[in-house]
C-alpha cells in the first residue's frame, strides 16, 4: 500500500496511512479535529515542499488489514493496540449465539421441537381369540405394533394341548392358580381360566397396557372377578412375592412370555426355580428365541418337552410324574 501527498501551503499535513485501517473519524485534516492528533499528524512549516510518498508494505495481514509489523510500531511508538480496538467493536457472545442460530420464527421452532418429543397415540386391534374352552372365539384386544409381542396363536395352542395331555385330562386344563408373567395382552392366562383355572395373576409392568388392554379384555370375556392384576415389574413381583400373592402357596401353573432382547432367561430361569411360588407338581410353560440356553430342569421340575415354531421355541417343565405320562 502507499500513500502519496503534496501542498503548496504554508502549513502542510500528512495523515499516516496507518489509521486508514482504524476505526477513527478523518474527515477533517486538522490537528484539532483528529482524534489522535501527536500520533498521527505531521507538520511542516516549509513553503515549498516536495511531494511526499509513503510506502508501507507487508506480506502478512491480520483480519483488521494491518500487518503484524505496523501493528508493533504503532504499539511501540504511540502505545496504540489495534487488536484491543478490534476486540472492543467485535459483536458479543451473546449476539454470535443468536447470529448462529437457524433462521426460523421461534413459534415454528417450538412446535418442531415438540413434534419430535411427542409420541403418536398407542391403538389397539382385535387380531387374537380365544382358542378353547368357555370363552372361545372370544376376540382379544392387542397393542398395534411391536411394544407388546403376544404368544402366536400355534404357539399358544400346542402349549394347551400339551399341558392338558400331561396333566391326564385332554379334554380340558386340570384345575388350579394361574401365574401369568410378562402378561402383555393377557391371551394367555385368560386362555387358562377358560380352559378351567380357578384364578389368575397377571404380572405386567406397563400401566397404559394393563388399563387399555388387559382390563378390557378381562371384561369382555367375563373373566375379571377371577383375575389379579399386579402393575410391577417381573422381578420386584418375585422379590416382594409374599407381599403379593400371602400365604396361598405355589402356582400350580406359570407362564414365562418375556420380550426376548430385555431379559436374561439363566437370571430369569434361576429366580424362578428359586421361587417359592414354585411348587412340585407346578408346571412352568417358557416362550424363547432361537440361540439361547434352556436347561433341562428348572428346580425339582424336569423338562416335559422342547418345540420350535419357527423361529420361536416353547419348554415346558413340570414333575416327573408328568414326564411318564407324556412317554
Amino acid at each position: 500500500m502507499a500513500v502519496s501527498s503534496s501542498s503548496s501551503c504554508s502549513s502542510l499535513s500528512i495523515l499516516s496511512p496507518l489509521i486508514l485501517n482504524t476505526k477513527t473519524n478523518l474527515g477533517s485534516s486538522s490537528s484539532n479535529s483528529s482524534p489522535f492528533p501527536h500520533l498521527f499528524t505531521f507538520s511542516s512549516s516549509r513553503t515549498n515542499i516536495r511531494p511526499l510518498s509513503l510506502i508501507v508494505s507487508s506480506y502478512t495481514k491480520s483480519k483488521n488489514g494491518l500487518a503484524s509489523k505496523d501493528k508493533k510500531i504503532l504499539l511501540e511508538k504511540y502505545g496504540y493496540d489495534v487488536d484491543a480496538d478490534d476486540y472492543f467493536s467485535q459483536p458479543s457472545s451473546k449476539s454470535k449465539r443468536r447470529k448462529e442460530q437457524p433462521k426460523m420464527k421461534r413459534g415454528k421452532q417450538v412446535k418442531e421441537d415438540s413434534a419430535e418429543e411427542a409420541k403418536p397415540p398407542r391403538t389397539t386391534h382385535k387380531l387374537l381369540q380365544v382358542l378353547g374352552g368357555t370363552a372361545r372365539r372370544t376376540k382379544l384386544l392387542s397393542p398395534k405394533g411391536m411394544d407388546v409381542r403376544p404368544m402366536m396363536e400355534v404357539v399358544k395352542g400346542a402349549a394347551f394341548d400339551i399341558l392338558q395331555a400331561a396333566g391326564g385330562c385332554p379334554a380340558s386344563l386340570r384345575p388350579g392358580r394361574w401365574l401369568d408373567l410378562y402378561s402383555g395382552t393377557g391371551s394367555v392366562g385368560i386362555e387358562a381360566l377358560s380352559r378351567g383355572c380357578s384364578e389368575v395373576h397377571f404380572v405386567e409392568m406397563d400401566p397404559w397396557v394393563v388399563s387399555d388392554v388387559l382390563r378390557l379384555n378381562l371384561e369382555a370375556t367375563g373373566f375379571l372377578d377371577a383375575s389379579i392384576i399386579h402393575t410391577v415389574r417381573v422381578e420386584k413381583f418375585f422379590e416382594r412375592a409374599d407381599q403379593f400373592v400371602g400365604n396361598s402357596g405355589p402356582f400350580d401353573y406359570i407362564s414365562v412370555t418375556p420380550p426376548y432382547t430385555q431379559v436374561d432367561y439363566g437370571v430369569l430361569m434361576r429366580q424362578i426355580s428359586e421361587s417359592s411360588l414354585v411348587g412340585e407338581d407346578t408346571f412352568i410353560v417358557v416362550e424363547y428365541p432361537l440361540k439361547t440356553d434352556m436347561l433341562d430342569s428348572c428346580g425339582c421340575l424336569v423338562k416335559i418337552t422342547d418345540r420350535r415354531f419357527g423361529r420361536t421355541l416353547l419348554a415346558i417343565y413340570g414333575p416327573t410324574w408328568a414326564q411318564k405320562k407324556r412317554r
